[in-house]
């Protein structure tokens, strides 16, 4: 017939109407155990739907889930950098009235820390207030 060896093999890419169906169910089961467990991911609930007696791959319950936005939205761990109930004294910022009309008038400066692999390094800036731009700096 002239015809590749693979043509025997080829399926229509198009979804049927049963798998449609099949998308809806899971689906609906999603949004009840969505409600029940709200901090389930798509791990947790392919478990969840095995348990129940329904055999589905854990990538098809990560597609359903977020075309029915039912993802987790991850939490983020709040950090506190600023103790401000300290014993220490207070003074007064005088910066904050005044008119900034050229460079080299007000330098500020800040410190920080970064986080790499073998702990924490310190990065002290002297920044000019008018321009921002960069005057020093120190890394320790």
């Amino acid at each position: 017939m002239g015809l590749a060896r693979s043509s025997c093999y080829y399926q229509a890419k198009g979804e049927s109407e049963a798998k449609l169906k099949e998308d809806a169910d899971i689906r609906d089961r999603l949004e009840a155990l969505a409600l029940r467990f709200p901090r389930y991911g798509y791990r947790r609930m392919t478990a969840q739907l095995k348990r129940d007696g329904l055999s589905v791959n854990h990538k098809r319950v990560l597609r359903i889930m977020r075309e029915a936005e039912l993802r987790v939205k991850t939490r983020r761990r709040y950090v506190r950098t600023t103790e401000s109930g300290h014993r220490y004294a207070v003074y007064p910022n005088l910066y904050r009235q005044t008119q900034l009309e050229a460079i080299d008038q007000v330098w500020v400066a800040d410190i920080t820390y970064i986080r790499i692999l073998l702990g924490f390094i310190y990065l002290a800036v002297i920044l000019d207030a008018f321009s921002r731009k960069v005057v020093g700096y120190a890394l320790s």
